[in-house]
């Protein structure tokens, strides 16, 4: 995949057969919910938070953010469908079959609900496209869409946000009839749950009781971006200069789990707009939180996914190029973190004990120096105890930031002892 040129979307899927098919059997087992699974796929990827940073088994290639964006959301999509499809797939040809499915399913959703993307199903000589075909130039209109708005990571962050609403909309839509009055429904919703992103940041925004420039602008930007009707926009403009409580936001009663992290997390993050978050902001997303029916771990978890998400591309986010700034992320994501693992002490003792590499390096550790080798090697044995806690089976840690001298630091010091 050296160049996203034409065809690039069936390079994507050669390329991901492996880990999709992984995604696929993940389903069949239903080890957790579905929408836990597509969370923790989704939230390390920065999809959540309108910015396509990373992928696993990601090519060497340096790819553009647009290219980034076109695989993310096609992976995103496909995903979706394959944590939800309620059969068992039994081999590769029945594998072949869901994708094709779902690759017309992407072209029937966007052709329905998003009539400004719609996009013929016949060549100008009267050739029907293919499925792939439709589905690769469909996603390349939607993500063109958002590149009209590149630019800093917030005004990113505001547009390209979005896109993670088109998959949570395309998980309910795959399994509908798509006639017209269903599809008048999904139209009605996409616009109500992007007129729920504006009240949720309007409300975070006024949490402190100051609304700053940075953050009149974005918004200024951000309902540009949201297709609104022009009386949505007119309301829009006047929730955000009087702000909005959140009992007023009034979200659907029938909120998913992974909808409503998305608009805890939206929260989260737009009150990092002036890159701190004060106790007045605290108590909005304490309220905020509880108001989604979620509990303190639940905020916790996401304070936690947020700053990890930060900490880990730190380079790429250059709106916080501060030293300062990251010092004090560090130190309240290093607190949270640690706070986690004392919870989960006995079980990350035991994975350690069990560890026979992990018990000769540590071994070895308290009376020669490691070589550097054997560091990292132990620095990815330590980040395999702590993915076993469950917290962090459905949070990405960041693997970067994740050093073996922080390792040590997060990790409760008793667990290295030889008794049980």
């Amino acid at each position: 995949m050296k160049t996203l040129g034409k065809g690039w979307l069936e390079d994507y899927l050669n390329f991901r057969k492996d880990l999709l098919q992984e995604v696929s059997s993940k389903a069949k087992g239903k080890s957790s919910h579905p929408e836990h699974s597509l969370y923790r796929i989704l939230q390390p990827t920065g999809i959540m938070y309108g910015h396509g940073l990373r992928f696993e088994g990601e090519p060497e290639e340096d790819l553009s953010q647009k290219d980034r964006m076109k695989i993310l959301l096609a992976e995103s999509l496909i995903s979706s469908s394959l944590l939800y499809h309620d059969k068992a797939i039994n081999n590769p040809d029945e594998f072949s079959n869901v994708i094709m499915k779902t690759l017309e399913n992407i072209g029937n959703f966007y052709n329905n609900i998003f009539p400004e993307l719609a996009t013929p199903s016949k060549t100008l000589f009267g050739r029907k496209k293919s499925p792939l075909e439709l589905a690769e130039k469909i996603l390349e209109k939607r993500i063109d869409r958002t590149a009209a708005y590149e630019g800093s990571f917030w005004t990113q962050f505001f547009h390209n946000s979005l896109l993670f609403l088109d998959v949570f909309i395309f998980g309910q839509w795959i399994h509908t009839n798509a006639d017209k009055i269903v599809a008048d429904f999904f139209r009605y919703e996409r616009e109500e749950l992007r007129f729920s992103v504006v009240k949720v940041i309007a409300a975070a925004s006024h949490a402190n009781r100051s609304v700053v420039e940075e953050e009149k602008k974005l918004l200024e930007l951000f309902i540009q971006s949201t297709d609104l009707s022009s009386e949505k926009r007119k309301e829009a403009f006047a929730i955000f200069e009087k702000g909005i409580d959140i009992t007023e936001i009034n979200l659907p009663s029938e909120n998913s789990w992974i909808l409503k992290k998305f608009f805890l997390e939206i929260a989260i993050l737009t009150m990092w707009a002036d890159r701190r978050v004060e106790k007045q902001e605290e108590d909005f997303l304490k309220r905020f939180s509880e108001y989604l029916g979620f509990n303190e771990e639940d905020l916790e978890n996401s304070m936690i996914a947020i700053e990890g998400f930060v900490l880990e591309h730190w380079e790429q986010l250059e709106y916080l190029q501060n030293k300062q700034d990251y010092q004090l992320v560090s130190e309240h994501f290093i607190k949270r973190v640690a706070k986690v693992a004392e919870k989960n002490k006995s079980r990350l003792q035991r994975e350690v004990q069990d560890s026979e590499e992990l018990g000769e390096m540590l071994k070895k550790s308290r009376s020669n120096e490691l070589t550097q080798v054997e560091k990292e090697r132990m620095r990815e044995l330590l980040i395999g105890v702590l993915k076993t806690v469950p917290t962090f089976v459905i949070i990405s840690l960041p693997q970067k930031f994740l050093t073996l001298p922080i390792l040590l630091k997060i990790l409760p010091k008793n667990i290295f002892s030889d008794e049980p």
